[in-house]
């Protein structure tokens, strides 16, 4: 039951919507609660217990703090100076020992479940190398529905409340909502309970404008998808799957509409999903906030996937350069080689962790790692040449904000994210290292203008469609850039056009959306990480 089929939209969502809508205010937090579960249920079947297990520990986990906390603030009454140091060091002690493991646990079937076969099959390939026969057993479960995004935000609240952000919620429900609400668990965005627990629990009365905001996100993630996205797959299949028969500028073609079909997918699904969750009341986190108007990869990576991008920061990125062991080495080399690597090192070893992290987080594949790593050098040299950019332009006195500046950064981030993107759709790093070469073999534009290009997957109107998509996506991208709020002006207008805009969006999916007879849907790519 993927976000686009008809039994989510008109069935599953407008069920879950009535029964909402109906039920006592104290009770509505029990229905979303139901109804996800069916839904994890209803796609995952019996892989529900690795949902649930995760759910447990980190419930009890939470509770376990609550209980030391609360221990600690009654024991230290009446206890002298020296006495409250030590009873608060063996709190820490104890508090850090339950969220290891239950942090380890929960990564642990991560790990198992993605990464297993993976592991497995490396080892293997390493030991023939030294001509050693050597076997290792294979499990043959398959990949449980968002068990990377579920994971990452029981880890989240459980790592909260460790740190004292807030205290563990006492009831076993409202926690398995959390992690469960089947509009983020497919595909995120992450959730952080600090955001999402008050909404989920509340209960949010019917509000005509909340639902017709709902459904004009649910509206323009379909177009996104099934009229870009999945068009778009067609070509992009065909030539990344046969890629040893094509070169220049076919795949030049196919990394740039991968770049848009990956875009338009997964900002579709959070349009679609997002606008599922406000239907209930709930606002989830941005995860997309224009991208390809990025100066910098940096820039870029803020801007996409940005819950993501904030996980590996808030528990990753400084969980490792604010470490005592780095800030006492990073004060070492400030006293004995410069400031700048001073607070460089520690940077670029959490960095490192980061987009490690970050490539084997999308699929248990070297060319995932590559992906990953790719990113932290671009960033890296960045960095390093920090000082002889700024340099440069001191003595150039040109502006760095300029408009020059600016156009050039811009063409620059793209160039460099669809090389990441090609490296991201190859197979293996091999077929990607074969395919970027390819580019430079035979180039030329003849099959644009002959027509060539028109017999790998699209004809004439599938490329007029998408060509009117990009130039919509592009605009309404710059118009929320400047400032405004696109729904909420939408909303304000008058009546007749607003309906047309509806009216527009319903029959471009209806008319336009890439399937039936010759099309081949394609599921949503970031479901299987």
């Amino acid at each position: 039951m993927g976000y686009t089929s008809v039994f989510y939209l008109c069935v599953f969502l407008i069920a879950a919507f009535a029964c909402y809508t109906i039920v006592p205010v104290k009770h509505k937090w029990k229905v979303l609660l139901i109804f996800s579960y069916l839904f994890y249920f209803i796609n995952s079947k019996k892989y529900i217990v690795f949902l649930l297990a995760s759910t447990i520990s980190v419930y009890i986990g939470g509770l376990m703090f609550n209980k030391i906390d609360d221990g600690f603030t009654l024991a230290k009454k009446g206890l002298a100076r020296e006495e409250k140091k030590e009873l608060k060091s063996l709190i820490a002690w104890q508090k850090k020992t339950v969220c290891v493991i239950v942090v380890l646990f929960n990564f642990g079937m991560l790990v198992f479940l993605k990464y297993f076969n993976f592991f497995s099959a490396s080892a293997e390939a390493f030991f023939h190398t030294l001509h050693l026969d050597i076997q290792f057993p294979m499990h043959h479960l398959w990949l449980p529905l968002g068990i990377s995004f579920y994971t990452m935000s029981a880890v989240s609240y459980l790592v909260d409340v460790y740190r004292g952000k807030y205290r563990a919620c006492s009831q076993f429900g409202k926690v398995a909502l959390f992690l469960a609400f089947f509009p983020h668990i497919t595909e995120g965005p992450i959730g952080r309970f600090d955001l999402l627990g008050d909404q989920l629990y509340e209960g949010h009365s019917f509000d005509y404008e909340r639902t017709a905001f709902g459904f004009q996100l649910i509206l323009w993630g379909l177009f996104k998808k099934m009229v870009l996205a999945d068009r778009a797959n067609m070509l992009v299949k065909t030539i990344f799957d046969n890629y040893k028969e094509y070169s220049g500028i076919y795949v030049v073609v196919a990394v740039l509409l991968y770049t848009l079909q990956l875009y338009a997918e997964f900002s579709g699904c959070m349009d679609i999903v997002s606008g599922s969750a406000q239907l209930f009341g709930v606002t989830l986190s941005e995860n997309f906030r224009q991208p390809f108007l990025s100066g910098s990869v940096s820039e870029f990576w803020r801007r996409w996937h940005i819950t993501l991008g904030a996980w590996f920061r808030d528990y990753v990125f400084y969980t490792v350069s604010l470490s005592k062991t780095f800030m006492r080495f990073s004060k070492k080399v400030k006293e004995k080689l410069s400031p700048f690597l001073g607070g460089l090192f520690p940077a670029a070893v959490a960095m490192f962790v980061v987009w490690f992290g970050t490539g084997i987080w999308h699929g248990a594949s070297w060319k995932y790692v590559a992906y990953g790593l790719y990113y932290y050098l671009i960033m890296l040299l960045g960095m390093l040449f920090e000082p002889v950019f700024r340099r440069f332009f001191e003595k150039t006195r040109m502006k760095r904000e300029g408009k020059a500046v600016y156009v050039f950064r811009l063409v620059r981030t793209f160039l460099l994210v669809n090389i990441g993107m090609m490296l991201f759709r190859a197979d293996t790093v091999k077929s990607f290292i074969s395919m970027f070469i390819s580019i430079f073999r035979n180039f030329s534009f003849a099959p644009l203008i002959n027509g060539d290009i028109l017999c790998v997957g699209l004809d004439i109107y599938d490329f007029l469609v998408l060509i009117v998509g990009v130039i919509i996506l592009f605009m309404v991208g710059l118009y929320k850039e400047k400032g405004h709020d696109i729904r909420k002006e939408l909303a304000e207008t008058n009546l007749v056009f607003r309906w047309l805009v509806y009216y527009g969006l319903i029959f471009a999916v209806l008319i336009f959306g890439a399937y039936g007879s010759g099309y081949e849907a394609a599921g949503f790519i970031y479901a299987q990480f």
